[in-house]
């Protein structure tokens, strides 16, 4: 198979329709279950943030976020009755007596509107057909498993296979396989994620199918770069397995493909290094959920990473296909080869002034710390754009369009943008705000963790560490630390820091401070903000910076320890 097919590269400098997969309501931070939140706040299990992925995933995933859109969010008011409903008790592992037995082959049969379209999941048969025209992302998707099981496509995010969603499932059952059939029509299905690579035990997954994790905060404080076993994973599909052999990167300007190998990108430019860091956009989101639920993974603070990358500059590579610094270029769209099922890759763009500035220090990554890209971060090709949002620093990178056009994609544009707090999912529109690249100022307490005891030292200070760093660039010149809610502030001491002569910091800070503690106090919360050197700093809560999917949240950090002499 060629890499256009496994990637799905195609021509042009925009996508069709179905490129966009998922509409408004949906979030494309891509980790699943939106229904679990609800069905937590509403069953009292504890509340967190969740949602359905939006990297366009095909079929199941499609039919997953559909289902439960049209369950929860079209009929929010009724979801709840509908989980607790007879028909949802059952399961498609079980055989309902009340509902007749068919045959793979008369499912098979069901596969058109004008037959009903049945799919199967477990031992369950279900007529999807009244659901399609609800179905947010079109019927392009779900049509793919017309007549046959979901469970292959379900298999790309193994979240599905939780009772809320399985619940809501239930509501289209028409019938039964028979068990035999139902084992005949999986036993031969391979679990995509099963060629993933091995992850460093330290990581803390988020979700596991797509395979998405932090590391422990306090270890981010111990390097200005971080190990790569223990860099943040971002994913929203399984990852590639791509040869160097087959490798192509493919560039589109004016009309015309050219392509370059690994090797050509080795060889024909100057290898530059850029350190950087770079942030997931849903950094510290689970502190934003303290104020009021949020569509997404329930990140901590240790989502961002500092690393130095290596390969050739973008703005060489487009030069050397006759791209000039000409105004009549806007964006430069980038294109993965991580694709779901129905062929739509995951996509962003950058504006064509940060692409092409010589000082934008963009590059065509194919290092990471001094050592080939590990499989997680993008081999062979990523693109690393310093001081932007992770969602643009395009991983496994297949395709670049220099454009006059915005990229189309779901992730460009309907998510990673902020709103209002008032702004909810019935009154979103993603067409009023832009896409996020510059991240604002940011900082967090890495050490003692939140809950911790904590023994004085023979001053009776308590020892902080942590990170800071803003985007666009934009040096750290200082981080203020207190311990008694803001009545006396203490300035940090950055240990870790690029040359203060770099046009640029791309890089993150690191800080420490022994905060003085009085004598007799048990229990203490640390704030930390940080000022960059256009004085931009943190705000203080996140009420006033609520959004619906809890991207830049840099309010104060705060953490609280119990602490011994």
């Amino acid at each position: 198979m060629s890499l256009r097919t496994i990637g799905a590269l195609r021509i042009g400098t925009s996508r069709p329709a179905s490129g966009r997969v998922f509409q408004q309501v949906l979030s494309a931070d891509s980790e699943p279950p939106y229904a679990r939140q609800h069905y937590s706040n509403e069953q009292g299990n504890g509340g967190g943030s969740y949602k359905f992925n939006v990297t366009a995933i095909g079929v199941g995933a499609v039919f997953a976020a559909g289902s439960i859109l049209y369950g929860l969010y079209k009929e929010k008011s009724k979801h709840v009755l509908l989980a607790k409903s007879e028909n949802s008790k059952s399961s498609p592992d079980q055989k309902r007596s009340d509902l007749p037995i068919y045959t793979l082959d008369e499912v098979m049969q069901h596969a058109t509107k004008e037959s009903r379209i049945w799919v199967t999941y477990g031992q369950g048969v279900y007529d999807i057909t009244d659901f399609i025209p609800q179905h947010p992302g079109g019927s392009e998707k779900i049509s793919m498993a017309a007549g046959s099981s979901v469970e292959p496509f379900w298999m790309l995010y193994g979240v599905h296979k939780n009772p809320n969603v399985l619940a809501i499932l239930e509501k289209y059952r028409i019938g039964n396989l028979s068990a035999e059939e139902a084992l005949e029509a999986t036993e031969n299905m391979e679990d995509p994620y099963a060629k993933d690579p091995r992850r460093h035990p330290a990581l803390k997954p988020s979700s596991k199918k797509p395979f998405n994790a932090e590391p422990p905060p306090s270890l981010l404080s111990e390097n200005f770069i971080t190990p790569v076993d223990l860099f943040y994973v971002r994913n929203h599909l399984p990852v590639p397995d791509i040869s160097e052999k087959d490798y192509r990167l493919e560039i589109n300007f004016q009309g015309k493909d050219f392509s370059l190998s690994l090797q050509d990108l080795k060889t024909k430019f100057e290898k530059v290094t850029v350190t950087a860091a770079i942030m997931c956009a849903g950094n510290r989101r689970g502190e934003m959920t303290q104020i009021k639920p949020v569509k997404g993974l329930n990140w901590g603070h240790a989502v961002i990473g500092n690393a130095t990358w290596s390969g050739a500059r973008l703005r060489d590579v487009l030069m050397h296909f006759g791209v000039k610094d000409d105004p009549g270029f806007e964006h430069v769209q980038f294109e993965g080869l991580d694709a779901d099922v129905a062929n739509v890759p995951y996509g962003a763009s950058i504006p064509f002034e940060k692409a092409f500035d010589p000082k934008g220090d963009v590059i065509l990554a194919y290092e990471m710390n001094d050592g080939p890209l590990p499989r997680d971060h993008g081999y062979p090709v990523r693109a690393v754009v310093p001081g932007v949002v992770g969602a643009r620093n395009v991983k496994w990178l297949g395709r670049i369009i220099v454009t006059n056009v915005e990229s189309n994609s779901h992730w460009q544009q309907n998510d990673y943008k902020g709103f209002n707090p008032s702004v909810d999912w019935d009154t979103v529109d993603f067409s009023k705000s832009p896409a996020i690249q510059e991240l604002p100022v940011i900082s967090a307490i890495c050490s003692p963790d939140a809950g911790s005891v904590v023994k004085l030292d023979s001053n009776n200070s308590l020892n902080i560490k942590g990170y800071a760093w803003s985007g666009g660039g934009r040096r750290i010149v200082r981080v203020d630390v207190t311990a008694d809610s803001g009545k006396t502030w203490y300035s940090a001491d950055i240990t870790a820091q690029e040359n203060k002569k770099e046009p640029h910091h791309w890089g993150w800070s690191l800080w420490s401070l022994d905060v003085p503690i009085p004598k007799g106090v048990k229990e203490v919360e640390l704030w930390a903000k940080a000022v960059d050197s256009s004085y931009n700093t943190q705000p203080e809560s996140f009420a006033n910076i609520w959004n619906l999917r809890g991207v830049l949240s840099n309010a104060y950090h705060r953490v609280q320890v119990k602490v011994t002499a």
